[in-house]
């Protein structure tokens, strides 16, 4: 299961999509909004996704990460839009026969989420907001189009 919502997230339902009667082990990670960063309070959090590109990186990530450790149950859904402090903002389930394998999975899953999903945070505080981490991805948040009118 790969997804990507302006829904709230059911962490049970997107858990479910991944227990099997050969799995031992389920694992599963909640990301949620939390309301402080560096001393400042944080509102809310504001997710934008090029979402086309999330769901085929999300499905790279799953593929890579069920290939490296052998199993082949893993859920990766992201919410995008407002999210407000406590909510969730991204679900990453992961079942395997044994423990181990489940918690270094998920793990990972986590990383490469981070590491390559065009998915962009912006930190709304009290007083301003900031957009976190766009330098991490392997893509930079998308410009509008340019139309090109030269002649040459």
């Amino acid at each position: 299961m790969i997804g990507i919502t302006h829904e709230p997230l059911n962490p049970e339902q997107i858990t479910n999509q991944v227990r099997q009667d050969g799995n031992g082990a389920v694992v599963t990670f909640l990301g949620t909004t939390r309301d402080s960063f560096e001393g400042k309070r944080v509102l809310k959090l504001d997710y934008e996704a090029y979402e086309e590109m999330a769901l085929k990186k999300m499905a790279e990530i799953q593929q890579e990460i069920c290939a490296e450790f052998g199993i082949a149950d893993i859920a990766i859904v992201h919410r995008i839009g407002p999210v407000d402090i406590g909510q969730i903002s991204l679900v990453v389930a992961v079942a395997s026969p044994h423990r181990k394998e489940a918690f270094y999975a998920c793990h990972k899953v986590v990383d490469r989420v981070k590491e390559i999903v065009p998915i962009w945070k912006k930190e709304v505080f009290e007083d301003g907001s900031r957009w976190v981490a766009c330098e991490d991805h392997e893509f930079t948040h998308p410009e509008p189009a340019v139309l090109n009118t030269d002649n040459d």
